[in-house]
């Protein structure tokens, strides 16, 4: 796997309709414990399915630098965010009983240094380190599971 790097640039939002496809950013947390690759999956607040942190693109912020402020509200993550995106799938996020939006979600790798005690989501969530095909079974998104599956940690060295 090879990545051309581009410089990223922060955003700068507009409003868009809600019926439009929305972009977010997630992160997919990863650490190695006794040299074995973990990733931290964490709950959705409302069904409890496993998934990684995710969320809307920020005004000001790059999207790699969204998915490391989602990665800490929503799980406790201190780390380093790179600034390429592994991939990509599609979900529907359900916004109320009768609305469905098709969200396109970009994945940021994220090199977890430490883990909070104490994090803004912690009462809403849980949180697991998993190894990689644990993980995979477990996410609740098949393209996100590929992404995890594929992930090739020697490819964004630790700054």
């Amino acid at each position: 796997m090879s990545f051309h790097r581009t410089s990223e640039l922060p955003m700068a939002l507009r409003r868009g309709r809600k019926r439009e496809m929305r972009v977010q950013f997630a992160a997919l947390p990863y650490r190695f414990e006794h040299g074995e690759l973990k990733f931290l999956l964490i709950t959705s607040r409302e069904t409890r399915r496993w998934i990684v942190p995710k969320g809307w693109p920020m005004d000001g912020m790059t999207p790699s630098q969204s998915a490391l402020i989602e990665a800490y509200e929503e799980a406790g993550v201190n780390g380093t965010a790179h600034e390429s995106c592994i991939g990509m799938f599609n979900y529907f996020k359900r916004l109320d009983k009768k609305t469905n939006l098709n969200c396109l979600v970009m994945v940021f790798p994220i090199r977890v240094t430490r883990l909070s005690k104490d994090w803004p989501e912690r009462p809403e969530r849980k949180r697991k380190w998993l190894g990689r095909e644990k993980a995979a079974r477990k996410v609740d998104d098949a393209g996100m599971a590929q992404i995890i599956r594929d992930f090739d940690p020697a490819v964004f060295p630790a700054r």
